[in-house]
């Protein structure tokens, strides 16, 4: 059913629609008529509010569980209202601490973004995401420093200061002098380049054999580029932190649902191409409910917004994964805000 556009209610019937639905995202609850009438500033009978709860599920936007004689918001109605009555609160100033903290932590940027990921969940009582750019910086200096008479440490340092380190196999009977001579070979090449780029270049190199190293060096370069590119090969695309935030009462009642919920999480990449989707916007994205795909069975709603670099092409997104329920109003700047903090310790 098409979401109806707010212009087609009434005042009476827009402000009895608006409680309903505040109503049930505080509680879960579906909220009644004698509910309804008992609160402030709404001078109208049970009968009369009955009527107007009655015409308002005619249109799709509210629905009487079987169970209760109350009215809750359907996904239509949850977008009618997002999308034209809701009134977004700025993060707090605990709340704004509490992101920028995790972001000023010393640490390598997938430690932030797994601490960024931790921090929305708990504030936002949902699952939280990021989806972890796919970064190429530049680099300054590659070294291969001996650890045992089999292993190397491999340390890549980036311009921008951030050190790396990973471990080397190396061949049995190695030259001690061809480590030094590796990685400065490597380091020459990788100056003001990226990885990808500086593996190119000395691939050709030591293919047309001018490359000015032996056999033994040669071997330590590749072994060398061989263990960055399989490891960034192998790094997750998406961080999620939180799961357990969404088991709340309401969802226990309903296992099959839980059980779908849950395996929609362990489905990475589906979440990862979801969110794609939020590459391409503006600004946050709301999708509720049935209208990703990905969520359908459990009813399950996301918020996700792009952060962007200093130049303003978008690197990543973030949002937050919890019930069609959740607390738009103040979820949605949160992440809005995160994403904005994000854009900023990246860029």
């Amino acid at each position: 059913m098409k979401t109806p556009p707010i212009t087609d209610l009434t005042d009476r019937s827009r402000e009895i629609f608006r409680r309903v639905v505040e109503g049930y995202i505080r509680s879960g609850q579906p909220v009644g008529s004698k509910t309804l009438a008992s609160a402030a500033g709404l001078d109208l009978s049970p009968a009369s509010i009955r009527s107007v709860l009655a015409d308002l599920e005619q249109l799709g936007l509210l629905a009487a569980p079987h169970t209760s004689a109350g009215r809750m918001p359907t996904e239509i109605g949850l977008r009618l209202f997002v999308d034209g009555m809701m009134q977004v609160a700025e993060p707090t100033a605990m709340e704004r601490a509490a992101i920028e903290r995790q972001l000023s932590e010393p640490g390598p940027v997938e430690a932030a973004l797994e601490a960024t990921s931790a921090v929305l969940s708990d504030l936002s009582a949902c699952a939280g995401v990021v989806m972890v750019p796919q970064r190429e910086p530049k680099l300054s200096q590659f070294s291969l420093v001996p650890i045992s008479s089999t292993r190397a440490l491999a340390v890549l340092v980036g311009e921008d200061g951030a050190v790396e380190n990973r471990i080397v196999e190396l061949p049995g009977g190695f030259r001690p002098g061809a480590l030094e001579e590796a990685s400065n070979y490597i380091s020459m090449q990788l100056a003001g380049r990226t990885l990808a780029e500086a593996a190119h270049l000395m691939k050709a190199d030591i293919a047309s054999g001018q490359s000015a190293l032996d056999q033994a060096s040669q071997d330590l370069v590749e072994r060398g580029l061989a263990v960055w590119s399989e490891d960034a090969a192998q790094r997750p695309v998406l961080i999620v932190r939180g799961q357990a935030n969404l088991l709340d009462e309401s969802t226990l009642d309903d296992i099959e649902r839980v059980r779908s919920l849950l395996d929609d999480l362990e489905n990475k990449q589906s979440v990862a191409d979801l969110l794609e989707h939020a590459r391409k916007a503006q600004s946050t994205r709301i999708f509720i409910g049935s209208e990703n795909r990905l969520f359908a069975l459990s009813g399950s709603s996301v918020i996700a917004a792009p952060y962007r670099d200093r130049e303003g092409r978008v690197i990543g997104v973030v949002g937050v994964i919890g019930p069609t329920r959740l607390n738009y109003a103040r979820v949605v700047p949160m992440v809005d805000f995160t994403a904005q903090s994000l854009g900023k310790l990246i860029g």
